[in-house]
């Protein structure tokens, strides 16, 4: 049985701070919000607050994704922000390391997702599933048979990238939700990364890139 055990690192990565965001690198491992366990109370959320007590959340990444994590400071923010995300303005951009060769320079795919009954899992369901796509980029074709790509989602499903990748039979490197175990284990962690996040600044408007460096 899988138990949540939060990495061993410190308090958080510091990307960016103002009075209206904080910006971090939230690492894999680390929850983006605390579980209903007790246990799993830890998290980069929990983390921010304990600093900032009106914190809001406006996104999240998955447990075992690393990258780019925007927390809103003021209530005003958050409103402002999470329109921003509602309206797909936000422009997310992802690093991938996957299973194989990917033939196509660069494509898009294009497949409706919908949730396994059950299961905090994503499935392609052509039948009944919302839009989902995503646009990707090979960055290396490399000598030991996988592929880096860079992402970007247009659409915010649940497991998008993850999905689509192993649907277009390139699981992610690490990928112990949804990839073989040859694949699972040939990395010590999901590599799947949100490299950089751009918006608006809820306060000036001004337009913001926020990067973070790819661990893998």
């Amino acid at each position: 049985m899988w138990v949540y055990s939060p990495p061993d690192i410190p308090w958080l990565v510091e990307l960016h701070v103002d009075r209206d965001l904080f910006v971090l690198d939230k690492p894999s491992g680390l929850l983006s919000v605390p579980g209903r366990d007790p246990a799993r109370h830890d998290s980069a959320f929990t983390r921010v607050q304990a600093r900032f007590e009106l914190a809001r959340m406006v996104h999240r990444l998955d447990l075992d994704t690393s990258g780019v994590l925007v927390v809103a400071l003021r209530r005003k923010a958050e409103r402002h922000l999470r329109a921003q995300f509602q309206d797909r303005t936000v422009v997310k951009g992802y690093v991938a390391r996957v299973a194989g060769h990917v033939q196509a320079d660069h494509d898009e795919v294009d497949l409706p997702l919908s949730l396994e009954p059950g299961r905090p899992r994503s499935r392609v369901d052509l039948v009944a599933g919302k839009a989902a796509r995503t646009l990707y980029h090979v960055l290396s074709r490399d000598p030991d048979g996988t592929t880096r790509l860079a992402l970007e989602p247009l659409t915010g499903r649940s497991h998008q990238l993850r999905v689509h990748l192993l649907a277009i039979g390139h699981p992610i490197l690490g990928d112990r939700f949804y990839a073989p175990e040859a694949v699972v284990l040939a990395a010590p962690r999901l590599c799947l990364h949100a490299a950089s996040l751009s918006l608006d600044h809820p306060y000036s408007g001004v337009r913001m890139t926020f990067e973070a460096r790819v661990p893998f």
